[in-house]
């Protein structure tokens, strides 16, 4: 399968040598895995603030590619649709996946081997089992009354 995040012509383990604030856009890009975890509808309790995925998907989420069908435009579709970007990670990492890169850096912490910036293989992640390929409800189907009985543990 095609990459669809564009990694070419990057320095050689960036991430490792620049804080998440300095990096640029392409950069910042190219660290989605293209698991399609942070596309998932996540449910959070109010009292604990704990975080629990569902299995239901964004509409515009492609359940084979695992990417937004629609990324460049997605907030005319989903305007509640979050832009994770440096300024932003300190309110939204801790309803990041486990796995996510950006999550992952934010912590202090190595990305996973599989991660296609590592393997150099878009579909590592895939074959790692860590994405939602083939996993996920669409939006559509299931009313948000009803998501609680798709809650699941993240794959990891």
């Amino acid at each position: 399968m095609t990459d669809h995040i564009d990694r070419k012509g990057l320095a050689p383990r960036f991430w490792e040598k620049k804080p998440l604030t300095k990096l640029n856009d392409k950069e910042w890009e190219a660290l989605c895995d293209g698991c399609g975890k942070c596309c998932l509808n996540k449910l959070e309790d109010e009292e604990t603030g704990e975080v629990a995925l569902t299995c239901v998907s964004c509409r515009l989420l492609d359940d084979e590619s695992c990417l937004c069908s629609n990324y460049e435009i997605r907030h005319q579709f989903v305007p509640e649709c979050i832009v994770l970007r440096p300024d932003n990670i300190d309110e939204h990492a801790y309803w990041m996946p486990e796995t996510c890169a950006y999550r992952l850096l934010w912590q202090g912490k190595p990305l996973y081997d599989w991660h296609p910036l590592i393997s150099g293989d878009p579909e590592s992640v895939h074959a790692a089992g860590v994405s939602m390929r083939g996993r996920t409800v669409p939006e559509f189907e299931v009313g948000e009354d009803d998501w609680e009985d798709y809650i699941i543990e993240e794959p990891t």
